[in-house]
């Protein structure tokens, strides 16, 4: 699959299973991006131009066939106070700003970071995104009564909550019936045909804002093009660009997991940032990856480019002449199919195996989890989660060196070290000498360990030193070459040894 243009391979799609894909895809993200560009104060049609546009982009040059992209409210709410303060244009500045961030990020090939992140991190990520995308379907139930929204009650609240529920027993039963078309899409015409037959008062797209226009139209950003606007618009870019490669990077892994197969995380990276540079010069508001859109489409049956494909330009037709047609969509019928996704969503398993976790494990995907609902900013949420995790593997890697000790019939006194000898170690590596009672010869042995980090070098420095004020020869086995010529005493002790010593490379210090 890495041909950017292998949808076209006959062979390799299974066109049915695209299609329907790609039109239930459709049918999800409008209702959504509609939803965050008003939350973000912005015109409806920025939130479908970057449903059409990050779609189409990501879907041609993406490095995850069957990953859909679209407009997100995780990038967007980093970008809402910028639009607030200082207008729309500043905020596809910043757009296109992002996206060139993205872009070289892929180009250098920084996007195999993302590998660094545990997988209670994934956990947590999972579970927390699960619970937003429930809640926000869960906010649909309010109405507005002339001034403001308020939840439904009555009548309206019972119609809306039996359509919802219909929506979910339909996309829970259809498939032992038939696996041929996607059971959310079905679902989501009954429902619609339903309420339509029927004459059923109820929510509807419509009632959120209007989906038809016309094609977007290349705008260059109204802003003075200065170092004062770049200093402005930079921090709000890098954050959307972090919060956009994570989303994007952690859904190519779970797509990758579900899949059985490899996405291209660098490509991915070079395809986002193209999205979202022409999103910002085309009045879109940009996005990222959609996870729940994404399982849709997964559990749809498609697995290459063309329902992506398909999706973006659905979109692109409603909103030039599908607009009558989709605005008369139940909401409820919407809603249903996302909560059928968020608890497909949740990593339930998560819950069986908790007993099994490492408390530390248990302790990370709880709080990724919880930062992820409490602050909806997924980047932050992966960053805390992957610093705890490095922090827990440091204290766990620090206890275990240890030293092996023996006196030889040459009266010379062995420590054969065990275990990475690193920042969090050195205070328990400089514990295990005896400075006092040892003998005049020492030999220190690193064969079964090794020299990480400066931290590291600059323990053996303080050692040497310490035997060498009480006139006591100490050696140095089975050190790197960089780690021997770092040393400031390195004349005498650091023992070479070529056929045995190792060739690693000592990280440097700050």
């Amino acid at each position: 699959m890495n041909n950017t243009f292998e949808f076209f391979n006959i062979r390799s799609v299974n066109f049915k299973n695209e299609l329907f894909a790609g039109l239930t895809v459709a049918m999800t993200m409008i209702p959504e991006s509609l939803s965050f560009a008003i939350l973000a104060g912005l015109p409806p049609l920025t939130g479908l131009y970057a449903a059409f546009l990050m779609g189409l982009v990501t879907a041609i040059f993406g490095g995850r066939p069957g990953m859909v992209s679209g407009g997100a409210g995780a990038t967007i709410v980093v970008l809402m106070a910028l639009a607030a303060s200082h207008g729309i244009d500043y905020l596809f500045a910043a757009v296109i700003l992002a996206g060139i961030l993205q872009f070289f990020v892929g180009l250098f090939k920084w996007g195999k970071f993302v590998r660094l992140i545990p997988q209670p991190v994934m956990y947590g990520f999972l579970n927390g995104l699960a619970i937003i995308i429930f809640m926000a379907q869960v906010v649909q139930f309010k109405a507005s009564n002339g001034t403001d929204m308020v939840w439904m009650s009555g009548s309206t609240l019972y119609i809306m909550g039996g359509l919802t529920l219909l929506t979910m027993l339909i996309v829970i039963g259809f498939p032992r019936i038939t696996k041929a078309v996607p059971a959310s899409l079905i679902a989501i015409l009954v429902v619609f045909g339903l309420v339509s037959l029927l004459g059923i008062e109820t929510k509807k797209v419509v009632d959120i804002a209007s989906v038809s226009g016309s094609l977007p139209h290349f705008h260059l950003p109204n802003i003075p093009w200065s170092w004062d606007t770049l200093q402005l618009i930079f921090p709000y870019s890098l954050v959307m660009a972090g919060v956009g490669l994570v989303e994007s990077l952690l859904t190519l892994n779970m797509v990758d997991e579900i899949t059985a197969s490899k996405g291209n995380a660098n490509r991915e990276s070079i395809a986002q940032g193209l999205a979202n540079a022409i999103n910002g010069f085309f009045g879109g508001m940009g996005g990222c990856a959609m996870v729940a859109q994404t399982l849709v489409n997964l559990n749809a049956g498609a697995r290459t480019r063309l329902s992506a494909f398909i999706g973006a330009m659905t979109i692109l037709l409603i909103i030039l002449v599908g607009a009558p047609f989709i605005e008369q969509i139940p909401m409820a019928a919407l809603v249903g199919v996302m909560m059928m996704v968020a608890i497909g969503t949740f990593q339930w398993v998560s819950f069986r195996i908790i007993n099994k976790f490492p408390k530390p494990d248990i302790f990370v995907g709880i709080l990724v989890a919880g930062i992820t609902v409490l602050l909806h900013n997924l980047a932050l949420a992966v960053l805390v989660g992957v610093v705890v995790s490095a922090l827990v593997f440091a204290w766990d890697n620090a206890k275990r060196i240890r030293a092996r000790k023996y006196v030889d019939l040459e009266g010379i006194k062995h420590y054969e070290i065990y275990g990475p000898l690193f920042f969090g170690s050195t205070a328990n590596f400089l514990d295990k000498f005896d400075i006092q009672e040892d003998p005049d010869h020492i030999i220190v042995d690193f064969k079964e360990s090794r020299v990480v980090d400066m931290s590291a070098v600059d323990a053996l420095n303080k050692i040497t030193e310490r035997y060498a004020s009480r006139q006591k020869k100490v050696e140095l086995w089975h050190l790197s070459e960089d780690c021997r010529s770092l040393l400031k005493n390195a004349t005498g002790i650091a023992v070479v040894n070529i056929k045995d010593d190792p060739t690693y490379q000592v990280m440097p210090g700050k």
